[in-house]
């Protein structure tokens, strides 16, 4: 299906706004075609300062209203408790804060930047999302992450180069309960190092407490030259701090 199709049937909904690549090119999308759309980001935990920010300014860009709605998503047991299917209930959360503004905002539908690059078989959080009849506009339309990013750069998006972002959460091992401080020092950490200039790259938390970071491999060279820098930086939040030799992508 085309998008010219898809939004002269699907004309009016809510979408579920991140600041990512995917959702931003969305919101674009859905505009172009004149779709009346109204974008909903979620305040929770798992999202860093700079994603709220960033989202911001896209919605402005464009002349789209945001909508901010607070979520607390370690109240729900099983997404503080972080099992392996932890995206499931935390999507449940999100998704379903997001249902229940739109349709008080008089929109029934409800789409999300998932694309056809994004595997559905392990990710659980794609489950609660069919549960709850949240429709993937860029999944439907077959766009790939990398078509994605080409469009929104003939759109003159800045999101066009934007890293993929997974939630701070995903830092933590599943088993491990997650806190606010955990995530504090998460996002802390990884703030130093995007100032430094890295880009696409993870601070984990080993089972020990300790910081693994994990760059891409582009930059796993500059990393290792500056490791004693680096590990210095990240030993003000972690007890200790390793390289892990396999790079990202």
């Amino acid at each position: 299906m085309t998008p010219e199709i898809f939004f002269a049937e699907h004309n009016r909904a809510a979408v579920a706004f991140s600041g990512g690549a995917d959702s931003a090119y969305l919101l674009y999308l859905a505009k172009q075609n004149g779709a009346d759309v109204c974008a909903y980001y979620v305040c929770a935990q798992f999202q860093p300062a700079f994603e709220r920010e960033d989202a911001r300014r896209l919605a402005g860009e464009l002349a789209v209203t945001m909508k901010e709605l607070p979520v607390d998503v370690l109240a729900v047991a099983h997404v503080a408790e972080n099992p392996s299917d932890r995206c499931y209930y935390c999507k449940q959360a999100i998704f379903g804060t997001i249902i229940r503004a739109a349709e008080a905002d008089g929109y029934t539908e409800v789409f999300d930047g998932t694309n056809a690059s994004d595997d559905a078989a392990d990710r659980p959080g794609m489950r609660a999302l069919a549960e709850m009849r949240v429709l993937s506009p860029l999944r439907v339309f077959g766009f790939t992450k990398d078509e994605i990013r080409r469009r929104s750069k003939d759109a003159g998006l800045f999101t066009w180069d934007k890293p993929a972002y997974a939630c701070l959460a995903t830092r933590i091992p599943a088993g491990m309960p997650i806190t606010r401080e955990a995530l504090a020092k998460t996002e802390a950490a990884e703030g130093a190092l995007f100032r430094a200039g890295f880009s696409d790259f993870r601070v984990r938390t080993t089972r020990e407490g300790s910081a693994l970071l994990q760059v891409n491999a582009s930059q796993m060279a500059r990393a290792a030259a500056e490791w004693d820098d680096i590990r210095k930086t990240l030993l003000r939040w972690y007890p200790d701090a390793a390289l892990d030799d396999v790079p990202r992508g």
